[in-house]
This record gives structure tokens, sequence and C-alpha cells, in this order.
């Protein structure tokens, strides 16, 4: 067998084992994130969840196979390591940046979340009659 279709062999076994242990840590672990994001609906959380293991592993699979070509040949086993290196590290940088950008993503959402229920009070204000009673506050009516 040519060294370079060993890289290949290597390459892929390596990449795709790497993407689908991110993906399925990233999953499990992010339930409980995205369930903070969306509010605690669970059901929700879940198929955002599903969608977005989908799109990885579409995403980096794609990548993985695009970067599968060696412009030079593999001749020795020093060149097999070297590439072999420097695409399973393209390809774990490639993996570590679409998940900080899936987090800064769903990080601006639950502040956004987050923001909104600031603003909305728990209770309504005590001793509040709506714009058309008049109460201590309420400015005189005109003619009196």
């Amino acid at each position: 067998m040519d060294l370079t279709v060993l890289a290949y062999v290597i390459y892929l076994l390596v990449s795709v084992a790497l993407t689908v242990w991110v993906a399925r840590t990233l999953s499990r672990n992010g339930k409980v994130f995205l369930a903070d994001v969306l509010r605690g609906d669970e059901k929700l959380a879940d198929a955002v969840n599903h969608l977005l293991v989908v799109g990885f592993y579409l995403l980096n699979l794609g990548f993985v196979t695009l970067y599968l070509k060696n412009a030079d040949g593999v001749t020795d086993a020093r060149q097999l390591f070297e590439a072999l290196s420097v695409k399973t590290g393209v390809v774990l940088l490639v993996l570590g940046a679409m998940h900080l950008g899936n987090v800064y993503v769903l990080n601006r959402i639950r502040r956004r979340s987050l923001m909104e229920r600031d603003q909305t009070p728990p209770v309504p204000p005590q001793g509040w009659a709506g714009p058309g009673s008049q109460g201590p506050w309420a400015a005189p009516a005109a003619g009196k």
C-alpha cells in the first residue's frame, strides 16, 4: 500500500473520530446551557441541540473530506507523520473555532434573554390601578 493512501486512511479515521467525540461531548454538555438560553423549554432545547449537532457534522466532515488531498506525495514515515500532524492540527483548530463560534452566538442569545427577564417585573406593582383611574399620585382633574 502506498504511504499516501495510508496517510489518507489514518487522517480520515482520526478526524472522523475526533469530530464524533467533540460533537457528542458538546451535545451532552450543551443541553443544560441550551435549556437556560431557551428559558427552560426542554423540548425546544433538544431540537436545537440536535440541529446544531447535524450542522456540526456536516460542516466538519465536509471540511475533513475537502482537506483530504495531499499536494505532495508521502514517501517515508517522517513525511507521513508531518502530513498527519498538519492535517489533524488544522481539523482540531477548525473544530475549536466552530465551538467558540457556537458558544459566542448562544451566549449572546442568553444575555438578551436575561436582559428581557430583568426588564419584566416578577409581580405587578402594588397599588397600581391602571392609566384611567384616580389615585393619590394622579394629577388633579381639570376644572376642580
